[in-house]
């Protein structure tokens, strides 16, 4: 069963970085190439919206978005297109996983505001 997960986590690294290729292609249209950005972006970010530390949650946005992500940009981007960076995607994920140092950024700005925004929730509590 381990192996299943491991084989099923390696087959969806594949395909987010093929996704990621096919975002780069022309003949991807822009809503596509907007959405797979948005999730590639998230997939390779090496910092989680919900830290793998916390319990059932953490592994849930794994498990659940980055999937579905892919599968709704798959609908969006040319069968050809998807075909290619498929077959692209196996032959560079054997170099290694890339990872987006952009997108974690972004992901700890969204942590960033949302302590600000409870900072300043609990400061305006406080002052009743």
């Amino acid at each position: 069963m381990v192996e299943s997960w491991k084989q099923r986590a390696h087959q969806l690294k594949s395909e987010t970085y093929a996704l990621y290729l096919a975002y780069r292609d022309p003949c991807t249209p822009w809503y596509a190439r907007l959405w797979a950005a948005l999730v590639v972006g998230y997939a390779f970010s090496p910092i989680d919206l919900i830290p793998d530390f916390i319990p059932v949650l953490g592994y849930l946005d794994d498990l659940v978005l980055v999937p579905l992500g892919v599968l709704l940009a798959l609908k969006m981007i040319p069968p050809d297109v998807w075909a290619e960076s498929r077959e692209r995607a196996r032959e560079a994920m054997a170099e290694g996983r890339p990872v987006s140092w952009a997108a974690a950024v972004v992901i700890v700005l969204i942590w960033l505001l949302i302590a600000a925004v409870g900072v300043a929730v609990l400061v305006r509590v406080l002052r009743r």
